[in-house]
């Protein structure tokens, strides 16, 4: 696998994490950063697509595909500004940010790989 295809699946594992911690102890992993507990089943459902994603990481990965990790860059950074956007509207507690700042983080690693190629 190519430096940038290792970033992404590196990436799938993150995700796959967050999905089943997302699915499985959901105000654990809300409290650590300070959002509000919930016992609302959407929290889990947003674990089960956190850890669909993931899988699509972990399989495209060895595919080396450039298209696939410059679509990566792209839509990690966009949680990073949809996460923003949250936060000054009022919706989300400004620790929400630090999901996106680990989105961002990734898709810098994956942008920065594709680009020594």
């Amino acid at each position: 696998m190519s430096p940038a295809a290792k970033s992404i699946y590196y990436f799938g594992f993150y995700l796959l994490l967050l999905g089943i911690a997302l699915i499985t102890y959901p105000n654990v992993l809300l409290a650590l950063f300070n959002q509000p507990e919930t016992s609302e089943v959407w929290i889990r459902v947003v674990g089960v697509i956190v850890f669909n994603i993931g899988l699509y990481y972990i399989f495209m990965a060895p595919a080396n595909s450039a298209l696939f990790g410059t679509l990566t860059v792209y839509t990690r950074l966009a949680v990073l500004v949809w996460f923003v956007v949250f936060v000054v509207l009022e919706w989300a507690q400004p620790s929400l940010i630090l999901f996106g700042l680990a989105d961002a983080a990734g898709a810098i690693w994956t942008f920065t790989a594709l680009r020594k190629g």
